[in-house]
């Protein structure tokens, strides 16, 4: 009797549980799709981009160079019985100051003695006139009709008096060599310079062409940049003066933020042997900030190593977009209707940070800007703006 009780307990828990579990099922909420679809679009961010006018930047790097970069050579022989005080490395000279001065006694005296010598050939000369005006009286009694050309030519002694100005101009070339030594004895700077070595000092003994020193010139640096051919269409060179602005930066020793201004120059006609790319020539002025309006701006060092963002000419009608956002195989991901569409686009130029696209974008298009992993046209696509507008709801 007892087992037909426990039996009998035993299914009616049976049935009281079946009857609280199909109650649960019975009475859970159902999903909306609305709901399901918004929770299963991926988040993003997007950046609308514009159809417009734009001015592309190139980036380069490169070194400064000096403009003017001469080696001073000793013209005459002697020892140098002077040397100015700023002739050091480091200093800086105006045009024509005098740096070193070698003994110019012996130049002195050789042109005195040149001078002599001119002023002897000028007396030949004028005794020589006399001897002439005495040949013409002398060709009268003879008579001009006996004679030859050549006859003639003697008698009024034509040929001494070529010698003798002959002798007159070489004379006068003498002195002129004497003085140009004499002068050549003051070694002076050819332009505003700075000295870069200095090698020589009183009581040296120099000879034509030994190293003086180094001297570069401070009115303008060169800053020769590398970047391929195909951008230099993009760029304007000069026809008179400057061609397109370029920003130079010296990320390395300069503080955030400082900058120098320059202009492109010229082409340099070969390529860079190494990296084959073209080679051009960015102009500076006063690199040392000796005018009073650069005297904020950093200075520049010759051999430094520099980096140039070169304004190119302006494009129209392009939609421009960062470079990230350039996807595998010129594509471009844009959020159209809440879905991901992958657009082809033609690329027209690309600078240091934006990518140009005449064809494949349209104005203010969604661009997404997110790393998706998973990349299939017509995925649904959320904002984080949506997102928000869902909690409110």
């Amino acid at each position: 009797m007892s087992n037909k009780k426990t039996i009998i307990l035993s299914v009616l828990t049976f049935v009281i549980a079946a009857v609280f579990i199909v109650l649960i099922f019975s009475t859970e909420p159902t999903a909306q799709s609305e709901g399901a679809t918004k929770k299963s679009a991926m988040l993003v961010s997007v950046e609308p981009v514009f159809l417009g006018d734009y001015t592309p930047v190139f980036q380069a790097t490169g070194s400064v160079l000096a403009f003017e970069d001469i080696q001073l050579n000793a013209l005459v022989s002697g020892q140098v019985i002077k040397r100015n005080s700023k002739f050091v490395p480091g200093d800086r000279v105006k045009k024509g100051t005098e740096l070193l001065k070698i003994d110019p006694a012996d130049y002195q005296n050789d042109l005195e003695l040149r001078k002599s010598e001119l002023q002897q050939a000028q007396t030949n000369l004028e005794v020589e006139l006399g001897r002439q005006n005495i040949a013409k009286q002398d060709l009268k009694l003879i008579g001009e009709d006996s004679l030859t050309e050549d006859q003639k030519n003697l008698v009024l002694r034509k040929p001494q008096f070529s010698a003798v100005q002959a002798n007159i101009t070489a004379a006068k070339a003498a002195v002129s060599q004497a003085q140009l030594n004499l002068q050549r004895t003051s070694i002076k700077a050819p332009f505003d310079a700075q000295i870069i070595s200095q090698n020589v000092t009183v009581g040296s003994q120099v000879s034509p062409g030994v190293n003086l020193g180094r001297l570069v010139g401070i009115e303008q640096y060169w800053v020769e940049v590398n970047l391929p051919v195909n951008k230099l269409k993009w760029l304007t060179f000069p026809e008179n003066e400057n061609g397109a602005k370029v920003t130079i930066k010296n990320t390395t020793d300069w503080e955030e933020g400082q900058s120098r201004t320059g202009f492109l120059k010229n082409r340099v006609g070969a390529l860079d042997q190494q990296s084959r790319l073209a080679r051009l020539l960015i102009k500076i002025t006063d690199p040392l900030n000796l005018d009073k309006e650069n005297d904020e701006a950093p200075e520049l060092m010759i051999g430094s190593f520099v980096q140039a963002e070169l304004e190119g000419e302006e494009i129209k009608g392009v939609v421009r977009i960062s470079r990230d956002y350039l996807r595998t195989n010129n594509t471009v991901w844009v959020m159209e209707n809440e879905e991901l569409r992958i657009k082809e686009v033609k690329v027209k130029l690309m600078d240091a940070y934006y990518a140009y696209i005449s064809e494949g974008l349209e104005d203010k298009a969604k661009v997404v800007t997110t790393n998706i992993s998973t990349v299939t046209d017509g995925i649904p696509l959320r904002t984080e703006v949506e997102k928000e507008e869902s909690s409110d709801e």
